[in-house]
């Protein structure tokens, strides 16, 4: 699917990630999705402000954004691929998926109030309503993190 092809258009912005996201503040953590390939890869962006409320207690003097918000942002991404592979319309109820395994969790550098996060998560495979997704994040062309996420469906039994 080419991006002429795509449902919508880019760069899908905050509004529009509201309505396909259940996250609100101060736990949505993506602000853009610049690149789509339904099915395939999405990157994203989160732009990292010293007035993040997480900031005030990690670490007072010396902002550093939590290793677990990073990788839920990378969760969110991945929602977001599942939102836009299943191509459900906005009106429309999809199922709930939810975080259900983080595998091979590296860090490599902080991140700090100014930086912006790019996101990119990959669908390595998807069966019996759950994802598997690659992920990682850069921060000005570096590497900061990565790790392996799955996300599951909700069962409502």
């Amino acid at each position: 699917m080419s991006e002429t092809d795509l449902p919508v258009s880019l760069p899908i912005e905050a509004e529009q990630i509201l309505e396909l996201l259940p996250h609100r503040y101060p736990f949505l953590l993506v602000d853009r999705v610049t690149e789509l390939v339904p099915g395939d890869y999405l990157t994203a962006t989160k732009n990292v402000t010293i007035n993040e409320p997480f900031f005030q207690g990690h670490f007072p003097g010396h902002p550093v954004m939590p290793g677990v918000l990073i990788v839920e942002a990378m969760a969110q991404a991945a929602g977001l691929l599942t939102r836009f592979s299943h191509q459900v319309p906005a009106d429309q109820r999809m199922a709930m998926f939810y975080l259900v395994k983080v595998d091979k969790a590296r860090f490599s550098a902080v991140v700090v109030p100014g930086d912006q996060l790019r996101i990119k998560v990959s669908l390595k495979r998807q069966l019996r309503g759950m994802g598997l997704f690659e992920a990682a994040v850069h921060v000005d062309g570096k590497e900061v993190a990565s790790c392996e996420i799955m996300c599951a469906a909700r069962s409502d039994k």
